[in-house]
């Protein structure tokens, strides 16, 4: 596997291109990527945090849709290094714990038409599991509101990444 830290000063010096796609790693949102992109070179990693969280405020809901499709369903087979990371203490969840995040992702879809995101580090299965079930009470607007803020707290990590000192 290949180390995805580039540094800051590596970040700030890559092509248009493969900034965007490495920002695509952090977060599927093309409207996303590009805006932190145009706002190179960034002085500190504290700049690049608070710019990809001012232009994540401003995404349209469709947009934040495309952030969502970057990412698998809780408990599902992870598609990315990121994710495995994020979602590694789904691993060894017993066998009830996985069936109800089958079922509570199905819920969460059903009422809110979006998959269940949450920020996944350093939590259990059962932690998950729990925070599906209580955000499952929200209303919609109130559960857009945390979604996307779990969103920016996913970046972040994947950002931190990005951005720490080459291995």
């Amino acid at each position: 596997m290949t180390d995805d830290r580039v540094g800051l000063a590596g970040f700030n010096a890559l092509s248009e291109t493969a900034a965007v796609a490495a920002l695509l790693a952090c977060c599927s949102s093309p409207v996303w990527a590009r805006s932190l992109v145009a706002g190179r070179p960034y002085a500190g990693v504290d700049a690049v945090f608070d710019a990809a969280d001012g232009v994540l405020a401003e995404l349209s809901k469709d947009e934040v849709d495309r952030a969502l499709d970057g990412h698998p369903r809780i408990g599902a087979r992870p598609d990315t290094a990121a994710s495995a990371r994020e979602q590694a203490g789904v691993t060894g969840a017993q066998d009830a714990v996985r069936a109800g995040l089958v079922e509570g992702n199905l819920a969460y879809e059903e009422k809110f038409g979006h998959i269940y995101l949450v920020c996944a580090t350093g939590k259990s299965g059962a932690e998950l599991l729990e925070l599906l079930t209580t955000r499952l009470g929200n209303d919609p607007k109130t559960e857009r509101r945390v979604m996307r803020a779990e969103l920016a707290k996913i970046n972040r990590i994947r950002l931190g990444r990005l951005l720490g000192e080459p291995a």
